[in-house]
C-alpha cells in the first residue's frame, strides 16, 4: 500500500497514512519515513493501535535510543517514558514553554516519538515551531550578529532541585526525577546547521537556554528574550490536535515544541521515546 502524505497548512507537519506500524517495515518504507521526516519536520501517523513493543521497534528504525536524563522509565522498558495527567491533577501543566528536547546535553536527541494511549476529548493540542522557518525570517543584521555565537543550555529551570519540577513539586502523576545534575550547561551554536539537511536552524529556547557563551547578562538576555519571541511567531507554527491512536514523531534539530491544557477533568496519557542522533 502506497503512503498518503498530507502536508499540513504550516510552516512544518504532515499526516501520514497507509502503514502498520505494529509491524516490521522494509527498507524502502523506512527510507521513505525518514526523507518525509527530514522534509516536513514533525510527521503524524494517525490511526495506530500500538504496544509499547511497536513503538520501541519503530523508534529503532529511525536510529539508537537516546537518553532521558530527568525521566523515571515504565517498568521492563528503559527507553520509554510515560508523560501522564490524571484526571483530578492541579500540579502547573508540564512542558508548556517552548523548547527543544534534552538540548542542554552535548548530544541532544535527532527524534521524539509520542503515542497517544489515552486522549481527552477537548485540549491538550501540541505546538511546533519551525526553526528553519525562524531563523530565515531573521533580518540579515540579525543573523550577522548571531553567526558563530553559542547558546548556553541547562535543565536547572525544570530539573534542578530548585526548578520547575523540583523538591517543591507535589502530586505530579508523571515520573519526573529532579538531580543536581541539571545545574550543568553545554553550548551549542545558535545558528544550528542541520547535521543530515545542511540547512540552518535558530537553536534556542526558553525552556533550556540561559544565556550566550562570552556575553555579559545584561546583553545576552535581552538578545535572547527576542529570539524567543520571534522563534515561536504563529506563521511558524504547527498545531497538533491529538487523536487516540497516533503516534508523532518529530526533529529536535529543527523544531522546537510546547505543550497546551485546556482538558482539566479529564485523563491523559502518553509513551514517549527519543532517539539519538546518528550523524553526531
Amino acid at each position: 500500500m502506497s503512503l498518503k502524505v498530507t502536508p499540513q497548512e504550516a510552516a512544518c507537519g504532515a499526516w501520514v497514512e497507509g502503514l502498520d506500524l505494529r509491524r516490521p517495515l522494509a527498507e524502502e518504507q523506512i527510507a521513505e519515513v525518514r526523507a518525509l521526516w527530514l522534509e516536513h519536520q514533525v510527521l503524524a501517523f494517525p490511526g495506530q493501535d500500538l504496544a509499547v513493543e511497536d513503538i520501541e521497534r519503530f523508534a529503532r528504525t529511525i536510529g539508537p535510543f537516546g537518553v532521558d536524563p530527568f525521566f523515571i522509565p515504565i517498568a521492563g522498558h528503559p527507553h520509554v517514558a510515560q508523560v501522564r495527567r490524571e484526571a483530578d491533577e492541579r500540579t502547573p501543566l508540564f512542558a508548556e514553554a517552548w523548547h527543544s528536547d534534552w538540548s542542554f546535553l552535548a548530544q541532544p536527541p535527532a527524534a521524539t516519538m509520542l503515542y497517544g494511549d489515552v486522549i481527552p476529548p477537548v485540549g491538550g493540542d501540541t505546538l511546533f515551531a519551525s526553526q528553519y522557518a525562524a531563523w530565515e525570517a531573521l533580518p540579515a543584521d540579525m543573523k550577522k550578529r548571531l553567526a558563530g555565537l553559542q547558546g548556553v543550555h541547562s535543565a536547572r529551570r525544570g530539573y534542578a532541585r530548585d526548578g520547575a519540577y523540583g523538591e517543591k513539586d507535589r502530586g505530579r502523576s508523571m515520573a519526573i526525577r529532579y538531580s543536581d545534575e541539571a545545574l550543568a550547561t553545554q553550548t551549542h551554536p545558535i545558528a544550528r546547521a542541520h547535521p543530515e539537511t545542511g540547512r540552518t536552524a535558530l537553536f534556542v529556547s526558553m525552556g533550556y537556554t540561559i544565556g550566550i557563551d562570552g556575553m555579559p547578562d545584561g546583553e545576552a538576555t535581552p538578545l535572547l528574550i527576542e529570539l524567543f519571541k520571534h522563534q515561536g511567531r504563529p506563521e511558524f507554527v504547527y498545531r497538533h490536535r491529538w487523536s487516540q491512536g497516533t503516534l508523532l514523531m518529530w526533529d529536535n534539530r529543527c523544531v522546537i515544541h510546547a505543550a497546551t491544557g485546556g482538558y482539566e477533568g479529564h485523563r491523559r496519557l502518553l509513551h514517549r521515546i527519543t532517539v539519538a542522533d546518528r550523524s553526531a
